[in-house]
């Protein structure tokens, strides 16, 4: 007999029918899923969410056609408040801060139902299975798919929001920065696929902080803490075999506040994996403060000649005043 309950990797889906009138956001933490409410509102469609407590912006309630507060213990009626909706597909947007999981409290605060427990036991109680980003979301999804409430990527429905390959910001890194950036590049991405974070600071090609379960902002600021001399550098890229579904690394105005509050100088992001929250607003402020934004694509890293290459091409293209604008995904 088949269990019901199993974590395996669910199956990715084709785009949401054209036919669909209603479409469910699981809103957590941030200005993302407030874009992708308004996204789905300017589709003509409906937005039904449900906003993840002491993590979603109220605002979303003005935006959404319905919305209800819900704890991250309650699965069983989350699907069944998608179903009564008659919700057939959803999506995850913003993040949720997983170090609330180890509150004490936690199990307490959230009072978990009984469709939930059945499906993260074996993470929390058994610990047959671990408590990696992927494997908790990876049953997150498969939670809501077995009631027939199927996931689909957020970035499917504001894909404008994903960067694109370009040096985003007036200033460009110097050589010793991008140096950096490709040994930081490297770090990361075995980073991301032991599913540990997303993001490393790093300066003369020596680490300073790996992101870890605090966040990116938090390392951030760890790494400014350790590297007094600042002029750091920070690379954030996404897993090897990115789930678009969760989890789709995202940086914004606040990325670069804390970047600049902790020394850094230079942000290295991949290209068409990462989402720019408030770009143009961003980067005004990263030509304030001297800060230099590029975004990368894999090929780009992948050896050292590809890297020289890279590397001329921009700085050509800077030498003859081609200053970069934001370009979205086309």
């Amino acid at each position: 007999m088949t269990d019901q309950f199993a974590t395996t990797d669910a199956t990715p889906l084709a785009p949401i029918p054209n036919d669909i009138t209603r479409v469910g956001l699981i809103a957590g933490w941030g200005r993302y899923p407030i874009r992708v409410a308004n996204a789905i509102k300017a589709s003509g469609r409906e937005v039904v969410c449900l906003g993840v407590r002491d993590h979603a912006d109220p605002e979303l309630a003005k935006i959404c056609d319905v919305f209800h507060w819900s704890g991250m213990g309650r699965f069983g009626w989350a699907t069944n408040f998608f179903r009564r909706h008659e919700v057939e597909y959803a999506t995850l947007a913003g993040k949720i801060h997983k170090i609330k999981l180890f509150d004490p409290a936690f199990i307490w605060k959230q009072i978990p139902d009984w469709y939930t427990i059945r499906f993260f036991a074996d993470h929390f109680l058994t610990k047959r299975k671990d408590c990696k980003d992927d494997s908790l979301l990876t049953a997150v999804v498969r939670a809501f798919e077995v009631r027939g409430v199927h996931i689909v990527p957020g970035t499917d429905l504001v894909p404008e929001l994903l960067v694109q390959r370009q040096l985003l910001t007036k200033r460009a890194p110097n050589h010793a920065q991008w140096q950096d950036v490709f040994f930081g590049w490297k770090l990361a991405r075995e980073m991301g696929r032991l599913d540990v974070g997303q993001s490393v600071s790093v300066k003369n090609q020596a680490t300073l902080a790996i992101e870890a379960i605090e966040g990116t902002d938090q390392a951030i600021l760890r790494a400014g803490t350790l590297c007094r001399s600042k002029g750091f550098v920070v690379v954030k890229v996404a897993k090897p075999r990115q789930d678009m579904r969760f989890d789709v690394p995202t940086i914004g105005l606040q990325t670069l506040q804390t970047m600049a509050q902790a020394g850094a100088v230079v942000l290295a992001v991949e290209a068409k994996k990462t989402i720019f929250i408030d770009p143009e607003e961003t980067i005004d402020f990263a030509n304030k403060h001297n800060i230099a934004i590029v975004a990368l694509i894999e090929e780009d890293v992948d050896a050292p000649e590809t890297e020289r290459a890279f590397l001329a091409t921009l700085l050509e293209r800077h030498a003859h005043g081609l200053a970069p604008t934001y370009r979205a995904q086309e």
